[in-house]
């Protein structure tokens, strides 16, 4: 069957656990990709995964742990067949590690996009965080400010630049982009909306200009969002 995960927290990354079970992640966001085989899928905020599973002939009962990063508080589910007996879980389990991007290289679309030249590449760097706790884009904090414009008809490709102490899930509103970049090593990823920076890390996405207005460009951590880190791409045709 298939599990459909949503992070929905305001400011928690977390991993998937399927304990003793082994499952495909098989779509990002809402796009199809190339099964992937694992016991463990880290889901950033904002992120949505698709996980298929198939659960052992008889009786039983699995859980589905859904760990913060950087913590050993949990939640999750239990998959119960036939007469499997539900044990009392801990809200505790073992410390999870930090969100990586070891997975994301992994990845590969079932979706292709046009064979199209990239426009113009956009650097920004994602900035903030010190005592005063304000963040922001390029160095300022923008909230509603325009990052950059673009054309319709035209790919662009961004290249994130991570400069603070904290990961930053950043989304884009009204498209879909494809990650083609992480640290300099440039591959053909999933088709998403949100994708994680981890500190330091360089993540570099294209996405095609076909949906005109002007559209937030943000961090999905509630409190970095709402401290500044929030611009908006804007076509030059839009209103």
């Amino acid at each position: 069957f298939r599990l459909r995960v949503i992070n929905g927290a305001a400011a928690s990354n977390m991993w998937i656990d399927l304990g003793a079970l082994e499952g495909e992640l098989i779509a990002v966001d809402g796009n199809s990709i190339r099964p992937l085989k694992a016991r463990k899928f880290p889901l950033a905020v904002a992120q949505r995964a698709d996980v298929r599973l198939a659960l052992p002939p008889g009786s039983g009962a699995y859980p589905i742990m859904f760990t913060v990063e950087g913590s050993d508080m949990r939640s999750g589910i239990v998959l119960k067949t036939g007469d499997g007996t539900v044990a009392k879980i801990s809200e505790r389990g073992e410390a999870a590690a930090l969100l990586d991007l070891s997975q994301e290289p992994l990845l590969q679309s079932i979706a292709e996009l046009p064979d199209e030249p990239v426009s113009r590449t956009e650097i920004v760097m994602l900035t903030g965080g010190e005592s005063n706790y304000l963040w922001g884009l390029n160095g300022k904090p923008m909230m509603h400010d325009t990052v950059f414009s673009v054309k319709q008809g035209e790919r662009y490709e961004i290249v994130m630049h991570n400069m603070t102490s904290m990961a930053h899930p950043m989304h884009l509103h009204g498209h879909y982009f494809r990650v083609v970049g992480i640290n300099g090593k440039r591959f053909k990823g999933a088709i998403r909306d949100t994708v994680l920076v981890p500190v330091g890390a360089q993540v570099a996405i294209q996405f095609d200009a076909d949906n005109p207005g002007t559209w937030a460009f943000h961090c999905h951590h509630l409190y970095h969002m709402n401290s500044g880190m929030m611009g908006a791409i804007a076509y030059t045709s839009a209103a």
